[in-house]
């Protein structure tokens, strides 16, 4: 019987995929593992391998279209089968779907017509038509005629490459207009919040418009590049595309500046009015205003030194302002004579100011860890661990180590190890539910010139010391060269942020969404401690685990960080 093969959901925020390339074509055989096409998805470009045995009957998507998750990309069967039953079905299921969408413009259409007066404005100068028929024009928002893109022309648009991007910025254009484009060509390289990478246009033709400049950046679905037929005009359509985002920009201006208009404020009726003034001391009290008295408080002036100018002898402000204290004793000024004079500064330079641009990492930490911060409930526990048997496990694991093992690594394995007892805190908050994770990715924060990155170590409670440094290594040098992929900084279920290495004995993280918890880690200090009938020194690293309220509980994360120090505090049960 023939089946259908359904476009898969490759990555938590894909939504649809676009096919890149087509590895089979209809008649050939396929069997389970055979590679049937590429598929580009809001992540990367993955392979899709078929489960399925038998002939290629049918391919319901061309190279280069897109197809929404759960569509139909083809057909298998026996030679010859009949599969458009098959599809017929489908059609009726989405009828089926629809349905609701059909009561609505049904609905739409019983709503009240326009008046007479309004149909005769707009039929004015056009060709009379048939009652059922509408005008054929179209229109804007704005009322005038909407340009259409012309026949053959093809529009690219900034393309999501990260779940976290929401704008691009153009590094630099491979192809200038033109130049002719073919379909695996790379039109420019981009760089987003993570990564600089390849910008591929799946069209083929003569570059004709670009629509951002290098330097310069574009958000996520908004026009870069047009391509199409040599000499095709495309100014119209470039014009109105415009024009309607100004339109847009604008109205949102005014919807800002609507809320940003100045409230009246009412002013107490007592600081509106003159302070009243009031006749010199009885029973020893000082006449001043409180503005007078706050003012001599500020300068060190006894108030009572001042003379007062106002009515009946009241201390004011300019009293305060003018009062100028009487001279020091002789022996006082004697003393500053002898004091050696100060030398007087001499400034360099003038003030100033630089303004740097924000790149596109630091436009997303920002975002990404605003809404972190102030959304999630953090709570924080701090725990001190003695890293004195981690330290020697760590040089008898390198003497036999592929890979040189770090005190990172070693924070790695043991939270993957807590995380596998501890379920709870490998956990996301989801709004309505709270979900927990059966996979542990450890994240690894990593700073670079431009902000942080989290790249991510996969499956990192499977993997041995060796693995994971293996990887971690792997990992750093793609953050530093900036080939880092998607896939490799995202799905992390817990992150790991470690200052130790440049001195800090303890600070507090802010949690990497999507996660639930984010660990702080501190250098390895010297302590002295009490040991039997004297004293000691030992190695300690104080960590500090910043935990998301809504999804995990303060004696959840403690136990948690209870089996993290058992693990480092004798890491030969983390090889058990």
């Amino acid at each position: 019987m023939a089946e259908v093969i359904r476009m898969p959901r490759m990555s938590d925020t894909m939504t649809e995929g676009v096919i890149v390339d087509w590895h089979k074509k209809v008649g050939d055989k396929i069997k389970p593992g055979d590679l049937l096409a590429d598929v580009e998805t809001d992540k990367a470009t993955m392979e899709l391998e078929s489960y399925n045995e038998g002939t290629l009957l049918y391919i319901g998507v061309e190279k280069g279209k897109s197809v929404p998750v759960e569509g139909i990309l083809a057909i298998v069967g026996k030679p010859g089968e009949d599969y458009k039953p098959l599809l017929d079905e489908e059609s009726k299921k989405g009828k089926t779907e629809n349905k609701n969408d059909g009561a609505s413009q049904k609905n739409a259409e019983e709503l009240p017509r326009k008046n007479e007066n309004e149909e005769a404005a707009i039929a004015s100068g056009q060709e009379k038509q048939s009652d059922n028929k509408p005008a054929d024009i179209e229109f804007k928002k704005g009322g005038s005629e909407e340009a259409k893109l012309p026949e053959g022309a093809k529009v690219i648009r900034m393309p999501l490459m990260s779940d976290t991007m929401t704008e691009g910025k153009i590094i630099q254009w491979n192809k200038k207009v033109g130049d002719k484009v073919k379909a695996d060509d790379s039109l420019a390289e981009v760089e987003t919040d993570k990564a600089t990478m390849d910008v591929v246009g799946y069209e083929e033709g003569t570059l004709l418009y670009i629509g951002v400049e290098a330097g310069k950046a574009a958000k996520v679905n908004e026009i870069i590049a047009i391509v199409g037929k040599p000499g095709t005009d495309v100014s119209a359509f470039v014009e109105a595309e415009k024009n309607a985002a100004n339109k847009q920009a604008k109205s949102e201006e005014k919807a800002l500046e609507k809320n940003d208009e100045p409230q009246a404020v009412l002013q107490p009726e007592a600081q509106n009015k003159p302070t009243a003034q009031t006749s010199t001391d009885e029973g020893g009290r000082i006449k001043a205003s409180p503005l007078a008295k706050r003012l001599a408080a500020e300068k060190g002036i006894d108030i009572s030194q001042v003379p007062g100018s106002g009515d009946g002898g009241r201390i004011v402000k300019k009293d305060v302002d003018s009062f100028v204290p009487a001279a020091a004793p002789k022996e006082e000024g004697k003393k500053a004579a002898e004091a050696k004079p100060v030398q007087p500064f001499t400034q360099i330079g003038q003030e100033g100011h630089e303004d740097i641009p924000n790149s596109q990492m630091r436009k997303t930490i920002a975002r990404r860890l605003g809404e972190s911060k102030f959304q999630a409930p953090h709570f924080y526990l701090t725990m001190e661990i003695n890293m004195d048997n981690s330290i020697n496990s760590r040089k008898a694991i390198n003497e036999v180590s592929p890979v040189k093992v770090s005190f990172n690594d070693l924070v790695i394995k043991a939270c993957a190890m807590a995380l596998r007892q501890h379920p709870a805190v490998n956990s996301s908050w989801m709004g309505d539910f709270i979900r927990r994770n059966h996979h542990i990715h450890i994240g690894s924060a990593v700073a670079v010139p431009d902000g942080l990155i989290v790249p991510v170590v996969r499956f990192a409670d499977q993997k041995s010391l060796s693995q994971i440094a293996a990887d971690t290594n792997q990992l750093y040098e793609k953050v530093r060269n900036k080939k880092i992929q998607p896939e490799e900084f995202t799905g992390n279920t817990f992150t790991v942020s470690n200052l130790g290495m440049m001195d800090i004995d303890q600070f507090t993280a802010i949690i990497n969404p999507p996660d639930s918890a984010i660990l702080a880690v501190g250098a390895i200090t010297e302590k002295v401690v009490k040991k039997g009938d004297g004293f000691a020194v030992t190695n300690v690293m104080k960590v500090t685990m910043s935990c998301d309220h809504r999804s995990i509980d303060g004696a959840v994360g403690a136990a948690f960080l209870q089996t993290l120090k058992k693990f480092l505090e004798n890491p030969v049960t983390m090889l058990v």
